[in-house]
């Protein structure tokens, strides 16, 4: 939830007409996400292990660093929050989404959408982005003092690696569809959009919202099945 509402917030602060933030571009776009991730990380870390994500969860597992029966109740849990979250900016910024008359920036801010429509590099950039996600989550380790292995604590400041990693992600590799590298942050809120009395909508471009679901668990699981065969 506090993912999605501060990662879709920063989405219509950036997009929607007459917001304190119009304008401001994709530096803020992506700089937002990733202090959305870092908060998310910080409040789910003791609860479920920093899971926010339908492909870490998968992925993890796939590895085996997590049990597959529970990946099914987390999944529900992560989209049920991303609903939540894309719900809350609907209703905070409602009047903004009234006098905005582009309906594609109103679907913007609930999910991701390709720069150039082609489904097969449309896939491979999620897949991609997602693969780098994965990939240097299975290799955060904790600090330790390696003579005596005692682990340094860093309190919340841990969770500043996936901050970086996907700030990292968003500038370089962000800019073909929007990064959703996510399942449950893109159809979440697609869904939300669908089924919200947002004025003036334009359907929720059901034809493309399989590609930001199975290009993040396809790379993830490449990570995590390199991950296996280089440890």
């Amino acid at each position: 939830m506090l993912l999605m509402t501060l990662g879709c917030g920063v989405v219509a602060n950036v997009i929607l007409q007459g917001t304190k933030g119009h304008g401001s571009g994709w530096i803020v776009i992506t700089t937002g996400w990733a202090f959305a991730v870092y908060i998310g990380v910080v409040v789910a870390a003791p609860f479920s292990g920093a899971h926010i994500n339908p492909a870490v969860s998968i992925s993890l597992a796939a590895a085996g660093k997590f049990p597959w029966a529970e990946v099914p109740m987390y999944i529900l849990a992560q989209f049920l929050g991303a609903m939540l979250g894309a719900g809350i900016i609907w209703l905070m910024y409602k009047k903004h989404f009234d006098i905005t008359e582009d309906r594609d920036l109103k679907l913007a801010v609930f999910c991701t959408a390709p720069a150039i429509p082609h489904y097969g590099t449309n896939l491979l950039g999620e897949t991609v982005g997602t693969f780098v996600l994965l990939f240097a989550v299975l290799y955060f380790t904790d600090a330790t003092i390696s003579e005596s292995n005692t682990v340094i604590g860093l309190g919340s400041l841990g969770a500043l690696p996936v901050a970086f990693t996907v700030w990292g992600i968003g500038l370089s590799l962000g800019g073909t569809t929007g990064y959703a590298i996510n399942p449950a942050r893109d159809l979440g809120p697609r869904m939300m959009h669908a089924i919200m009395p947002i004025s003036d909508k334009r359907d929720s471009d059901w034809g493309y919202a399989w590609v930001p679901v199975v290009g993040p668990i396809a790379g993830g699981l490449v990570a995590a099945f390199l991950f296996l065969a280089l440890s």
